[in-house]
């Protein structure tokens, strides 16, 4: 039975406007996706498709050497069971987030709001103090911080001066952790940034009036600044806390990449670390990666839900 005339011509006039939209639609927008190009290559090709493989390891046992075995949940049964390195180096990790964290954040607020006092040369400090943020996650910058806490190094040269022994501080298990806040601290140049460009946003006449009204300084903090800079906080939270469970090169490096003394110093990213590259377990390193992300992830979504009780928007 043939088609119909009028029927193939109605088809061939819908499959050229459908050409023809296509063709519309490609010349405008196909600048973009020529510009995106690359950025697609790296978001597929260096993240999400490796994340994928990463997730398939975990549940494998996988050394490098021979094709990946699967054997489901048991290296997330191990980690939960039978780890005691794993607990070791959460409880190392957490205690470096609960400490740095607080500490920076405090510091920078501090130095951005005597930064927004209105000093000369204001550009020339701020580029000073952002300079640490630059450096510190350096190789060269954990060398020059071992030196610096090692038992016959500048701190302790300093407190001999007062009469103080000081210990070795990088080879003692109650003090090598803080020596690693106090780089952290150190590098507090980013959220003093932050800090100081939300400190630039709240309005001047908010404080003048609280001062015809005997507010003091502090009162102003407390009832101004803080509650008007409870988003900035809140950002600065969120990042520098995911920053804290990434961290992994000044541990390293101070350590020697052991985690010692005793595994003091043992972060959740270079036990990982020891697993994947010193032990060849990428299967099992690939599980304590995802713990990881899933615990950043439990982290950030109880940091938004609970923001609504504290985080003040203009609204």
């Amino acid at each position: 039975m043939r088609t119909p005339a009028g029927a193939i011509n109605v088809e061939r006039y819908q499959g050229a406007v459908a050409e023809g939209r296509f063709r519309r639609l490609w010349n405008a927008n196909a600048p973009g996706y020529l510009f995106l190009l690359p950025w697609l290559i790296g978001f597929f090709g260096l993240t999400l498709g490796p994340a994928l493989i990463s997730l398939y390891l975990s549940f494998t046992d996988f050394d490098m050497l021979q094709s990946p075995r699967w054997v489901g949940i048991a290296n997330y049964v191990r980690i939960a069971t039978a780890d005691p390195k794993f607990s070791a180096a959460m409880h190392v990790t957490l205690t470096y987030v609960v400490f740095s964290v607080p500490f920076k954040l405090t510091f920078a607020l501090l130095v951005a709001m005597a930064l927004n006092r209105g000093l000369r040369g204001l550009p020339i400090y701020r580029a000073i103090f952002y300079l640490p943020s630059l450096l510190g996650g350096s190789v060269a910058i954990a060398v020059l911080w071992r030196q610096l806490f090692a038992s016959d190094g500048l701190v302790n040269a300093a407190l001999s001066h007062f009469g103080i022994e000081g210990p070795s501080w990088i080879s003692h298990p109650n003090y090598s952790i803080y020596t690693l806040v106090a780089l952290s601290v150190w590098q507090f140049g980013s959220p003093m940034i932050i800090f100081l460009a939300g400190l630039r946003q709240i309005p001047q006449d908010m404080y003048e009036a609280a001062s015809l009204d005997g507010a003091s300084k502090f009162r102003q903090f407390y009832k101004i600044t803080l509650p008007l800079l409870t988003p900035v906080i809140f950002f600065n939270a969120v990042v520098q806390t995911i920053e804290a469970f990434k961290a992994f090169t000044p541990a390293f490096i101070i350590s020697g990449g052991t985690g010692g003394p005793i595994n003091s110093t043992l972060f959740y990213t270079l036990y990982l670390y020891q697993e994947a590259f010193g032990n060849f377990r990428m299967g099992y390193a690939s599980a304590l990666a995802w713990i990881l992300v899933v615990i950043i992830a439990i982290f950030t979504a109880f940091s938004f839900l609970t923001s609504r009780y504290w985080v003040h928007y203009d609204d």
